[in-house]
């Protein structure tokens, strides 16, 4: 679906920049959105999934006999029937985060494994059959979570994101003069998107494959059909052209739209297959639970001399997925000596998969919550502390920073909260029976860069179309792109029509790790000003044009109206430019592929259907988008109840396209921290290994009566290193050091250093 906006502006000065609404607004609310599985085709069946019972084991006889004999049904796939699958490669070569193949072999990994598929002509009529599905299993030991008793760490060398030394660490902590030594621990916790996981596949006559599905990257949804089903590239089209939240689980496809293609070939006909909210969380898209154990050396005047790092997570029984907190610790402090070491736990779960700021969040909740405590055994103020050890440049790679306003932000947010008046001691601050806390951290994102494609096309009546595969997640991509575009050819933003999430489109990596907007935005820009240059050069040349022996440099386009620079001719709008020129259009697609591998089909694949390309966006400088956070926390000395009274934000995300946009993005990070620090956490029956609030009643999450006020500032300034239009990563940043600043404030509070999150009553009691 594209989509226009009807808002009418002043067009005076550029579009970027502006806190325009939502181009993509009015659909949301009025229904007209196109979400994946919202369309009913022709003959359309529906899949339900049924679901291992057991953790670890076998699949032994499957009884499919009452499923059968249920009214509507026409087949059931299990591992003795079901379509033979090839392997993808995993990220970042590939375009999966799991290895798992559905229906492949009997082997038991996790509860909720999908064992069997029953296909209906009614999804009643498949979910009634799916419970008269009676299996046997031979059952095995299995490890239900990190803390299991039957739980064992292995090593991983070389993590990415995660292993990593510098300096001599061991002969620094020995000299350290001051030292502080805690475990910080969080919970498995859910990605939580309001649209449940699912996809409606369709195969055509002659082969080629249609999936409809909620997705962040669907070129490499694309990938993965491909590579799973054995089919040319060229005869997959997967659409998403609006995802009603990501948060990570929907990079890559799994099994859930795996097992929609398979039966659809089988059967010949369209399925549907739509995950119920609790074979969400069974499936698919959670932060693995993590251990860390941080150690830091400082001199007595609060210098930094050396970090330890120890990180453990869980993986999955066939994958290292490895979820790093060290990577905040890596660049965060001007520290000489530093070690990082990763441990995985195998546990008879699906794969782990990104929840928002993979890494950094965790690992940002340890280390500032570690230099709140060495800030209190200093007894200095925890913004000197930081400032004290303010990293001149990349600490890690020694690269100088493309930006980094993060002092700015300390100074912006501490102003604008009032940290001045904060008493430092412990349970000094009350208000009736309620223990005032005031905490704060910093925090860093990578900010990450992979060529994108877009293509902008100028039609006969002066409106103008951006095209691209690359996918809205929430954030404003379709906003952005307008603004973008009519910025670069000089025409009224509600002219701009920006069509996205189709692989029939000009090519886009994956709408994740807070890239999409710098990248597309970046390709908009190229192909606009390329498309503008083409029509001057008409305005110029044409024998059909008014204008006579101009050249192109000597026109402006402002409003839709090309004028010559001396005034010597009236304006004309497009429109009436491509009637005298005999012109339907103009059509013009560039990429940001790097020059020298541009050429090369096989290079331009990697870079769209796997992170191959996935860095930093400047080879000379280190590139991040910064933040600090300031939190005040109410908590009732009787009942332990926590409360957020009030948060602010201080961020350094570069030139802001959209403030509106980027605002919302902040504020929702910060939201989503309230849940980390006091509310989110899987459980476990550990008889089962099974999840047991596997819905949103019993998930907790923060609800509108848990969101105080939030003020959000930004500090930054347009930073050409990080993008093509000087914009660093803003959709992560909000999330990253939010729990360790409420962490800070409850321990201002109470005086209770709770290392366990979620921060819990009983916790504080």
């Amino acid at each position: 679906m594209s989509i226009t906006n009807s808002e009418q502006l002043s067009h005076n000065g550029a579009f970027l920049g502006r806190r325009i609404v939502r181009a993509d607004g009015v659909a949301k609310v009025t229904g007209r959105a196109d979400y994946a599985l919202e369309r009913d085709l022709t003959g359309l069946v529906h899949a339900v999934i049924v679901e291992s019972t057991m953790p670890s084991g076998r699949v032994g006889n499957i009884d499919l006999a009452a499923a059968l004999a249920t009214p509507g049904v026409l087949r059931i796939l299990t591992q003795s029937d079901a379509l033979p699958l090839q392997s993808c490669a995993m990220v970042p070569a590939g375009s999966v985060m799991e290895s798992f193949l559905p229906l492949q072999d009997d082997r038991i990994r996790y509860s909720g494994q999908p064992i069997a598929l029953v296909i209906a002509d009614s999804f009643d009529h498949a979910t009634e059959a799916a419970g008269r599905v009676r299996v046997e299993y031979k059952s095995e030991p299995a490890v239900a979570d990190i803390d299991d008793p039957k739980a064992k760490s292995t090593d991983v060398p070389g993590a990415p994101s995660s292993g990593a030394s510098r300096g001599d660490p061991k002969a620094a902590l020995a000299a350290a003069t001051v030292r502080m030594e805690a475990v910080y621990t969080t919970p498995r916790e859910y990605s939580c998107p309001m649209e449940p996981l699912g996809a409606i596949a369709d195969w055509s006559d002659d082969g080629n494959l249609t999936v409809w599905m909620p997705s962040q990257w669907v070129e490499g949804a694309r990938r993965a059909f491909s590579d799973w089903l054995a089919i040319p590239m060229e005869k997959v089209r997967v659409v998403s052209p609006f995802v009603g939240g990501g948060f990570g689980v929907k990079v890559t496809a799994h099994a859930d739209s795996l097992l929609a293609a398979m039966a659809a070939r089988e059967l010949r006909r369209p399925v549907k297959l739509a995950l119920s909210r609790p074979q969400n969380f069974t499936g698919n898209g959670l932060r693995p639970a993590i251990r860390q154990k941080l150690t830091l050396g400082a001199s007595d005047d609060g210098k930094l001399q050396v970090i330890v790092h120890e990180n453990t997570s869980e993986t999955s029984v066939d994958d290292d997925y490895v979820e790093g907190g060290a990577a905040t610790a890596k660049v965060m402090y001007a520290v000489p000596n530093l070690s990082a070491t990763q441990k995985l736990v195998r546990i008879n779960s699906f794969t782990p998969s990104w929840k928002r700021a993979p890494g950094e969040a965790i690992g940002a909740y340890a280390l500032e919550s570690a230099m709140d405590e060495l800030a209190y055994m200093l007894k200095l103020d925890p913004i000197e502390l930081r400032l004290r050890n303010y990293a001149s440049q990349d600490p890690d790679s020694a690269k100088p920073w493309s930006s980094r306003r993060l002092r700015e932000a300390y100074e912006a947010g501490a102003q604008a909260f009032g940290w001045a008046r904060r008493l430092p001691e412990p349970r000094s601050m009350r208000e009736g029976h309620e223990l005032i806390g005031w905490g704060m951290a910093g925090g860093a994102f990578p900010n990450v860069h992979t060529p994108g494609e877009a293509r902008v096309t100028i039609s006969a009546d002066g409106s103008v179309d951006v095209a691209s595969s690359g996918v809205d997640i929430g954030g404003g991509t379709y906003t952005i792109l307008a603004q973008a575009a009519a910025d670069a050819i000089g025409v009224p933003f509600e002219q701009v029509r920006v069509r996205l999430g189709d692989t029939s489109l000009p090519r886009a990596p994956v709408a994740g790790v807070s890239q999409i907007a710098n990248l597309l935005t970046g390709a908009v820009d190229k192909s606009a000003r390329a498309a503008r240059e083409e029509l001057l050069t008409l305005a110029s040349s044409h024998i059909g044009s008014p204008f006579k022996a101009k050249r192109v440099n000597d026109f402006t386009i402002k409003d839709g109206r090309i004028s010559p620079t001396d005034g010597s001719a009236k304006s004309i709008t497009v429109a009436e430019l491509m009637r005298a020129v005999g012109r339907d259009r103009i059509e013009v697609t560039r990429s940001t592929m790097p020059a020298d591998k541009a050429s090369s089909e096989a290079e331009q694949r990697d870079a769209y259907n796997s992170f191959k390309y996935m860095g930093p966006s400047s080879a000379t400088h280190a590139t991040y988008a910064w933040g600090a956070q300031f939190v005040e926390v109410r908590v009732d000395e009787d009942y332990g109840t926590v409360r957020v009274r009030r948060m602010v934000g201080a961020f350094d995300c570069g030139r802001l396209y959209n403030p509106r946009l980027a605002e919302s993005q902040w504020k929702g990070g910060m939201i989503m921290g309230i849940g980390e620090a006091l509310l989110e956490a899987i459980h476990i029956d550990r008889r089962y290994a099974r999840i047991t609030n596997n819905n949103l009643a019993d998930y907790v999450l923060p609800v509108n009566a848990d969101v105080p006020d939030i003020e959000v500032i930004s500090v930054g300034e347009p930073d050409l290193h990080a993008s093509a239009l000087g914009g660093k990563t803003v959709g992560e940043i909000g999330v990253v050091g939010t729990a360790a600043a409420i962490a800070n404030a409850v321990f201002h509070a109470t005086g209770k250093r709770v290392r366990d999150l979620p921060i819990t009553m009983e916790k504080l009691m």
